[in-house]
């Protein structure tokens, strides 16, 4: 692994990653869901997404902001914790979402082909996965070339007062599923990706919502 984790590791933190979430299932949108969703909700409201893309939604959750994606694309959300997809389908049952699709998968092993979406959305999901750089990798394969990957998500912002406290926290933070000490240099090092937007998202200006264009294969904008 990128960063030194050995098999075994990655799969005992995996499990633990699904227990956690897979608990938080049944009172996520009421507890954590409230400080997030706000968030989340303004980041897919100004997606702009065009008629017949192809959309990924890595870390689903309980899908909760699944009914504000228009009806013209197909979604696809995929997620480790078996409690928050069965939540998710509850969503697309009572909304109707013909247009969604959920499947149980790890992002940092995805079983879609190369190239396969137009858009990867991952809100909440970078600092919360054991080995962030797989992920973003697996993130860039699966987009087309000049597809997008917007990240939703609290990076790290350079302050040295911040960053101390963050890093002293963050092995806390750990142990109910997410890290604080990641900056958006370290995740997009290496990567192809070219951010086109940053921004603050409310209510506390604490995530920032950053959106990539996926320049791989050679491709550059216009």
């Amino acid at each position: 692994m990128a960063n030194g984790m050995n098999q075994q590791e990655q799969t005992m933190n995996l499990e633990n990653l699904e227990r956690v979430y897979t608990n938080y299932s049944s009172v996520y949108d009421q507890t954590f869901g409230k400080a997030f969703n706000q968030s989340r909700e303004s980041a897919v409201k100004g997606l702009h997404v065009s008629p017949n893309d192809h959309v990924l939604e890595v870390g689903v959750g309980t899908g909760i902001v699944l009914p504000l994606y228009p009806t013209h694309c197909r979604i696809m959300g995929i997620d480790l914790s078996e409690g928050m997809l069965k939540k998710a389908g509850e969503c697309i049952t009572k909304h109707g979402l013909d247009h969604v699709t959920l499947q149980r998968m790890d992002a940092g092993q995805m079983t879609f082909q190369d190239n396969s979406f137009d858009l990867v959305m991952a809100a909440y999901v970078v600092t919360a996965v054991p080995d962030y750089r797989q992920v973003v990798s697996e993130m860039i394969r699966v987009c087309r070339p000049g597809g997008r990957i917007v990240m939703l998500n609290h990076f790290s912002n350079g302050n040295k007062f911040i960053a101390a406290v963050e890093k002293l926290i963050s092995p806390i933070c750990q142990r109910i599923g997410f890290r604080t000490d990641l900056s958006l240099d370290h995740v997009l090092d290496g990567t192809p990706l070219e951010v086109t937007k940053k921004e603050k998202k409310d209510p506390f200006q604490y995530w920032y919502l950053v959106e990539c264009v996926n320049a791989k294969n050679g491709y550059s904008r216009p």
